[in-house]
């Protein structure tokens, strides 16, 4: 696994130590003496993960973490904070500062590289995300990024799942005021229940009489609906190489029992937080890939579209021998609709024809507007002679009704002129089907306009 990681601690000796263990696993590895070289090294370079001293002077590894997660550029960078010290409330104050992990010196090997390489799985799917959020301007990418924790954010929805009542009763008053918990004493009903319900977390006990509690944890990652639902695992002391299997099979945190409530808490703040990021990237890449594809004032799909999937439905109609069909329509007259009514008029006449067009065709037909006042309606497994029939129909639904202008009642005659053509058998292609439609419509338009000519195949 190929990843960069930033070592920063004031003494030589652990840097070259955790140097020597990483380069051991094939990382790239830089160091940082300071917490301000950290800072620098981490908004110039490519950093994947930084191991992060506690104790340094002048500006201490809390300061430096809280500094690096306060910064759109570098809040994404997994943070492990390494000390001497073992007390929860460091831990705790570590977390608060935005780490996503905190080890205790001296770091014990397996579970360094185990943590180091599940904080680089995770960071190498917010950086696809990130890198996919960040190829359009439309997107507000900028204010997504810079977006702080607000104290509003709704409570988590997080599922205990352990068989122990009293083990249950304790976390459920640990978090009686930061989330909504739900809990599953049954490991199959668990399942079911995490792949059912929105859960921004899941809590997972090893103390199961006869049930592997990382099978659980296994399944959860291999479901679609839970593969990026955040696990922490309950262990209790001496479940090392449990623990270790664990970080393996992609569990996302632990804790050790007993249970300290500040670093539950703090713990699953830092998970629920990081999905919430990773969920709002991932909305923002849907959101850009149905507007590339999405006409905004009518919802049909837009020319981009029909151009990437005509070519697809064409050659499909013709390794199947299947009739398809192309209607291409025009509103008649609509510089008059604009120059009458304003552009807030026109833009009402197409919203309504593309709503009713959308009414007179099937679910599987592909309904475009291909620019301005023009639309396109790709009909699979539809011969010329039905082609011709519904489009009449739909000249017919648009000029028998009147169109309704802005709020005040007014409305207005609209009319339709469509051009249709169909699939030949033999040397055909898609560019001389649209090319036959384009020229049946402007048939349509010369001899008239509000009717349909048909170009037999």
């Amino acid at each position: 696994m190929t990843a960069r990681i930033l070592v920063v601690d004031d003494i030589p000796a652990n840097v070259k130590l955790l140097e020597v263990r990483l380069l051991a696993e094939y990382f790239d590895v830089l160091t940082a003496t300071s917490g301000p070289d950290a800072i620098e090294t981490c908004e110039n370079g490519k950093v994947d993960v930084v191991l992060l001293d506690v104790m340094m002077p002048g500006m201490d590894g809390f300061e430096v973490c809280r500094r690096l997660k306060n910064d759109p550029a570098t809040s994404h960078i997994p943070v492990v904070m390494i000390t001497a010290l073992d007390q929860v409330s460091d831990r705790v104050r570590g977390l608060e500062a935005g780490a996503d992990d905190f080890l205790t010196k001296p770091v014990n090997d397996l579970q360094l590289m185990t943590r180091v390489k599940s904080l680089v799985r995770l960071k190498m799917l917010t950086d696809e995300l990130r890198l996919r959020a960040s190829t359009t301007r439309n997107i507000g990418i900028e204010e997504l990024l810079s977006r702080k924790p607000a104290a509003e954010e709704t409570r988590p929805k997080v599922l205990l799942i352990d068989e122990r009542q009293s083990s249950c009763d304790r976390i459920r008053k640990m978090l009686r005021n930061t989330a909504d918990l739900d809990i599953a004493t049954d490991p199959h009903a668990g399942f079911f229940q995490a792949a059912e319900e929105p859960y921004e977390c899941a809590i997972v006990s090893t103390s199961f009489a006869d049930f592997d509690p990382l099978r659980l944890c296994s399944q959860l990652r291999s479901l679609d609906r839970t593969r990026f639902l955040p696990i922490i695992l309950l262990a209790e002391e001496g479940e090392d190489e449990r623990l270790i299997r664990g970080l393996e099979l992609g569990i996302n945190d632990y804790l050790i029992r007993p249970i300290d409530q500040q670093e539950l808490t703090a713990r699953l703040r830092t998970q629920v937080l990081r999905k919430r990021y990773n969920d709002h990237l991932r909305a923002s890449v849907t959101q850009t890939i149905e507007m590339a594809v999405t006409d905004g004032l009518t919802g049909l799909h837009n020319r981009r579209y029909l151009d990437s999937h005509l070519q697809t439905l064409f050659d499909r109609a013709v390794a199947r021998r299947r009739p398809l069909s192309v209607m291409i329509t025009d509103l008649d007259r609509f510089k008059l609709i604009n120059d009458t009514h304003g552009h807030d008029g026109g833009d009402d006449v197409l919203r309504e024809f593309a709503r009713r067009l959308r009414k007179n065709v099937r679910g599987i037909d592909l309904a475009c507007r291909f620019g301005g006042e023009e639309f396109v309606v790709v009909m699979p497994d539809t011969d010329g002679e039905v082609a011709e029939k519904v489009a009449e129909r739909i000249r017919a639904e648009i000029a028998q009704t009147p169109f309704p202008i802005g709020k005040s009642g007014q409305s207005m005659d609209v009319t339709v002129s469509v051009g249709v053509s169909s699939l030949k058998r033999g040397m055909d292609t898609v560019e001389a089907l649209m090319k036959r439609a384009d020229v049946a419509l402007y048939e349509a338009k010369t001899a008239g306009r509000n009717r349909v000519v048909a170009k037999a195949a």
